[in-house]
């Protein structure tokens, strides 16, 4: 999807810099991408304590 966007020209060569993404449509992706994983893990972290994690996987299926 094409759309037009107004960024910093230091910041976008920092971030080509930093990343060495070699286009400046892979450094966008990418910072999307890293946007949307740290958001899922803030909300997973919602969970933390909260789940019992000593599951036993053969007495929920049944075996001995």
């Amino acid at each position: 999807m094409r759309t037009t966007l107004d960024i910093s020209k230091e910041l976008m060569e920092e971030g080509l810099r930093v990343t060495q993404s070699k286009t400046k449509t892979e450094l966008v992706n990418l910072a999307l991408k890293e946007i949307i994983r740290k958001n899922k893990i803030q909300k997973i972290k919602k969970y933390q304590g909260k789940i019992d994690s000593e599951i036993d996987l053969d007495k929920l299926r049944k075996r001995a």
